[in-house]
């Protein structure tokens, strides 16, 4: 899958023009509705024989319209988004900044220059879908100002149980822990990619050692609490039980940043400063502050078991 990274009016052309069958979206997640949108947009590509490409925008927009405090958390975030589409057979991908240059531009402009200067032959998006200075731009206006240079496809609402799928709906799920629900609607557990880093190793005195991974700071996390994940190290997968949250037991629980510790299960080798994936599976329970050690521990244990039983 080729990339090309483009901002307005800097660098808005690309080497490869056309002609496209796009899907357009910010596609946080890459839900079941995403992959809907992107899949008809393929589609589109194999009948009139042309490539497929997905347009999708960085960063998100509540980091240019929000106060700082208001920032939306990722889902996905850019390489794992770029490697979740090039696995739906996407031949390109364009990166579009998103700033106030962009915003700017009249819905009229932002189809000259990233729909028609790009060469796109047909446009797919949701219905939700808005474009242009204030989102004025719809999928209707999409389709009657394309002078006929281009089709268009509207992908209609998709739902599961008669409740609309969104990145809206996924962030609330995750935000009450509720990853088995979230991986329904992403098609996939929902995964966070980190960095092991050096903890307090304060798992390792209780017998439980464990990977503290430092994901982006930008990206979401679940729910403070106990789960059971799939644990990814160079290719090789394993289960594991993680605490994600401020470990009451041992801190003050006024402190908001949380860490994100694994205890992998039947593995013992050196993981400081390398890069791995935790697939959040299932659930097992919420956090809490123990009134002693040897509580605590006994707990640990049971975790342990209940993640072993989840994953079987």
């Amino acid at each position: 899958m080729e990339i090309y990274h483009l901002q307005y009016p800097e660098n808005n052309t690309c080497e490869n023009k056309g002609p496209f069958s796009l899907a357009v979206g910010f596609f946080d997640g890459l839900h079941k509705g995403h992959q809907t949108v992107i899949g008809e947009a393929k589609k589109k590509a194999d009948e009139l024989g042309i490539k497929s490409a997905v347009m999708t925008f960085d960063p998100h927009p509540s980091h240019l319209f929000g106060d700082g405090k208001e920032r939306i958390g990722y889902i996905t975030q850019y390489p794992e988004k770029a490697r979740i589409i090039e696995a739906m057979g996407i031949d390109v991908l364009f990166i579009v900044k998103f700033d106030w240059a962009l915003a700017s531009l009249s819905p009229e402009q932002f189809i000259e220059i990233f729909i028609k200067g790009l060469g796109v032959k047909h446009v797919t998006a949701g219905f939700d879908y808005t474009f242009g200075s204030k989102g004025a731009g719809t999928m209707k206006q999409m389709d009657a100002l394309s002078n006929g240079d281009y089709g268009t496809t509207t992908v209609g609402k998709v739902t599961d149980s008669d409740e609309k799928i969104s990145s809206t709906l996924i962030r609330k799920l995750l935000s009450e822990g509720n990853v088995e629900k979230t991986a329904l609607l992403l098609g996939r557990p929902f995964r966070t990619v980190g960095t092991v880093i050096d903890g307090e190793k304060r798992g390792r005195q209780l017998g439980f050692p464990t990977a503290n991974v430092a994901p982006d700071e930008e990206l979401i996390l679940p729910a403070n609490g106990v789960y059971a994940v799939r644990f990814t190290v160079e290719d090789q997968s394993y289960n594991g039980v993680c605490n994600v949250g401020v470990k009451p037991t041992f801190h003050n629980p006024d402190i908001k940043k949380p860490s994100v510790e694994v205890h992998v299960l039947d593995f013992d080798s050196d993981l400081y400063g390398k890069e791995v994936t935790v697939d959040w599976i299932a659930r097992i329970r919420a956090e809490k502050k123990f009134d002693s050690i040897d509580e605590l521990v006994q707990q640990i244990g049971k975790d342990k078991e209940t993640a072993r039983q989840l994953l079987k």
